[in-house]
């Protein structure tokens, strides 16, 4: 059985209607249900022969077979359409993070919305409804605070708020920023640079507060002139991008305050920082050890390569995910309210000991 192509009268060959389940079905000589059962990978697919199963995906990819998507939602009342809200989607954090939702959720036959917000709390309020409007079936709110009950169910990452049946999946701060500096104390570090995050982002206060916490362990003074908060002027942060970094860092030279080290926020604001402090002349890290936070891909091939704590952003999507999905299947199921990751210390060439100051 072949599919018919009729001409247009152009001489060009038009391609024929699509193969329908029932003419599928025909050729194969086995029921329509049969067929439904094998094409949606349906509970009772079991209980088919495997080469059976085999013969019908064979030749539904010889005839190039696609089920028809409207008529499979409307019979089963569902969308299989999930959304995700985003501040911004960058080359670093949220497009990491990104590409494990978007494996683990077409890896079960889902599609999805994606809204940025951009740290606009009127677009934080309504995208959500506009997102449930279109039929969503769950939302995954990646670095976006919950601010209202919603009717479907939710997935957060890095949203630190509990909020009564939402998940959240986050790494341990206090476990990566303890690790961050404890390594420059072990390299003779002891005057330390920070950039704090902005205030659009959810892990900032929580990170911070592990920064505090690691340098009371360690003995560190977390001194204010070394401190500087990333796009503390903006009304509405935007997305982190390395010219902040850059410029955070000539206002950290401009102090002419002593330092042998910087712990930045992320690794967008750190690779800036490396940049601003060799074109004033200073090596990394002869001069000054820089560690930064995430491990994007384009840390391992900086100059020098970044030291950073990496945070598993493609295993927190697909995980924020398969929550969400399971929810979705079973609306009874218990969310839990924390899945805690462990991050790790990735040491490269941009941290070294400690220069005598």
């Amino acid at each position: 059985m072949k599919k018919a192509r009729t001409n247009n009268g152009s001489g060009a060959a038009l391609p024929a209607k699509p193969v329908s389940l029932r003419s599928l079905a025909e050729y194969l000589k086995l029921s329509p249900a049969t067929v439904s059962v094998v094409i949606n990978d349906s509970p009772a697919a079991k209980a088919i022969p495997k080469h059976t199963k085999d013969r019908v995906l064979q030749a539904a990819r010889k005839l190039e077979y696609r089920p028809n998507f409207f008529a499979r939602s409307l019979s089963l009342k569902r969308g299989f359409m999930v959304g995700v809200l985003v501040p911004e989607i960058s080359e670093g954090y949220a497009a990491s993070i990104m590409r494990g939702i978007e494996d683990q959720l077409l890896s079960e036959g889902y599609f999805y919305f994606v809204a940025s917000h951009r740290g606009q709390p009127d677009l934080i309020q309504e995208y959500p409804r506009m997102l449930i409007d279109r039929a969503v079936e769950g939302l995954i709110l990646l670095n976006t605070p919950v601010v209202q009950a919603l009717p479907v169910p939710v997935v957060a990452i890095s949203g630190h708020h509990r909020v009564p049946g939402v998940t959240n999946i986050a790494v341990d701060n206090k476990k990566a920023t303890f690790a961050a500096l404890e390594h420059l104390v072990k390299l003779g570090h002891r005057r330390i640079a920070f950039f704090k995050g902005h205030r659009g982002s959810s892990d900032t206060e929580y990170r911070w507060r592990g920064v505090l916490r690691a340098a009371a362990q360690l003995g560190i003074d977390v001194r204010p002139e070394l401190t500087i908060q990333l796009q503390r002027d903006a009304k509405n942060p935007g997305p982190s991008v390395p010219e902040e970094g850059y410029v955070t860092a000539q206002e950290l030279l401009a102090t002419r305050e002593r330092f042998t080290a910087l712990f930045a926020f992320n690794d967008i604001s750190a690779i800036g920082a490396v940049r601003a402090f060799r074109d004033a002349g200073l090596r990394v890290p002869e001069d000054v050890s820089v560690v930064g936070f995430d491990d994007i891909q384009a840390a391992a091939y900086l100059t020098p390569r970044l030291t950073t704590v990496r945070q598993p952003l493609r295993q927190m999507g697909e995980m924020a995910a398969k929550q969400l999905l399971m929810r979705i299947s079973n609306g009874k199921a218990k969310a839990p309210p924390l899945i805690s990751l462990a991050p790790e210390l990735v040491v490269r060439e941009s941290t070294g000991p400690a220069r005598v100051l």
